[in-house]
């Protein structure tokens, strides 16, 4: 191998190695700015053109993750996550509602709105509750935070690493919820039945009352809500009529950019272009193993896994996903599955297993470092081992849940 190549597979590994653990020594770089940086000096090696460069930009991935952020901007300006807060804990009545309850809105909101933004909207809201009611905060922390990385497995929309498949993959929207939607719900009873039995004093309490009047509220923009909804619904209609996904979300949030109530500067400083940039930079990353020939390699080591079932390619994509994180570990996949025996099968258990090996570690997910970080703000410890102890069983009985269900419908 030449030289010049040798020093680009050492930068590609360096930069796997800054994404997986976040950082580098004594430098301030987070995932964003290693990606970025390890893919212009890729370029600057030679291990892909520029203009390839440029090719290797997945714009359809790109273009549905803005959408999905402006739509969920204006969701949040316009107290739609807050208002379903409370809602959920004033219908709870015992500890063992305000769980479930917890859950199945978490789940349900990140499938359709990107788990991110839930954690990041009711991590704040769970903690207010539990002060309030003199309740432990940690399990259901515990619940915001795997809740809503099981619930973001049943759609496109759910997460970034399904995002990267659904537009790799061309499977339509209404197909991929079908298969994985089971997998999230299943999931769901798991986590119930763990926390249950890891939290057993604190769910044994009685009734309690929410006031409704203690529960901190903003104000709701009832226009700009019912805006919101409407180019939600619509959206959603459009993906199950076969819409283009990342179109259907650009037009969403073309829609909502029409306006007379919000400023464009209030709603662009609300998005993540962090995670943009670090998916460009990771995209490059994955053209330049294209351009230096490593992903035939990867493609000869991963050929017998993938063609060996449902839970070879289960245990490795989960083992990869808390090796190197789940984006990355797509990303790695991406060019060779359509050359593979079963091109659909081994997409939609990449997305099963990559998002549910998120739930595994305090670092398996962005969403579960948002809530420990939220928590400790308002002096709230998630310690990695309380996180590890529900996180271990709910992560292998999802997978093994996930790897029986479409080994059983595939």
């Amino acid at each position: 191998m030449p030289p010049l190549h040798l020093l680009s597979l050492f930068v590609i590994v360096l930069t796997i190695i800054g994404v997986a653990v976040g950082r580098y020594p004594f430098l301030r770089m987070n995932r964003a700015t290693i990606a970025l940086v390890g893919g212009t000096g890729l370029i600057l090696l030679g291990a892909i053109p520029l203009e390839a460069a440029y090719a290797s930009l997945d714009m359809n991935t790109l273009v549905l993750l803005f959408g999905m952020m402006i739509l969920n901007t204006n969701l949040r300006l316009a107290g739609f996550f807050q208002l379903v807060g409370r809602r959920v804990v004033l219908w709870a009545k015992t500890p063992r509602q305000l769980l479930a309850l917890v859950i199945v809105a978490s789940a349900i909101l990140s499938a359709i709105f990107l788990n991110d933004t839930i954690v990041l909207v009711f991590t704040p809201l769970a903690l207010e509750i539990c002060r309030r009611l003199g309740r432990d905060p940690i399990p259901y922390l515990l619940a915001v935070a795997t809740g809503a990385n099981i619930g973001s497995v049943a759609t496109i929309t759910g997460n970034p690493q399904n995002m990267i498949i659904g537009i790799a993959s061309g499977i339509p929207f209404p197909t991929f919820t079908g298969y994985l939607a089971p997998v999230a719900l299943l999931g769901m009873g798991i986590i119930y039945g763990v926390l249950l039995l890891l939290y057993r004093d604190e769910f044994s309490g009685a009734y309690f009352v929410v006031v409704k009047e203690e529960i901190a509220l903003q104000e709701i923009q009832w226009p700009l809500l019912r805006k919101g909804m409407a180019a939600t619904g619509l959206m959603l209609l459009a993906f199950v009529l076969g819409m283009s996904v990342p179109l259907a979300a650009l037009a969403a949030a073309s829609l909502l950019l029409i306006t007379r109530r919000v400023h464009p500067e209030e709603v662009f400083r609300e998005v993540d272009w962090s995670l943009l940039v670090f998916f460009s930079g990771l995209f490059i990353v994955t053209g330049a193993l294209e351009t230096l020939g490593i992903s035939q390699a990867l493609f000869a080591l991963a050929q017998p896994v993938a063609s060996g079932g449902i839970a070879p390619l289960t245990a490795v994509s989960a083992v990869l996903s808390n090796l190197i994180s789940n984006v990355p570990a797509v990303l790695l996949f991406r060019p060779f599955v359509p050359s593979l025996p079963n091109p659909e099968q081994t997409w939609l258990v990449l997305a099963m297993a990559t998002t549910l090996a998120g739930n595994l570690t305090l670092l398996g997910s962005v969403a579960n470092l948002i809530v420990a970080e939220s928590a400790r703000r308002q002096e709230v410890h998630l310690s990695f081992l309380a996180y590890l102890r529900a996180g271990v069983p709910i992560t292998l009985l999802s997978l093994l849940v996930g790897a029986v269900w479409l080994g059983l419908v595939l």
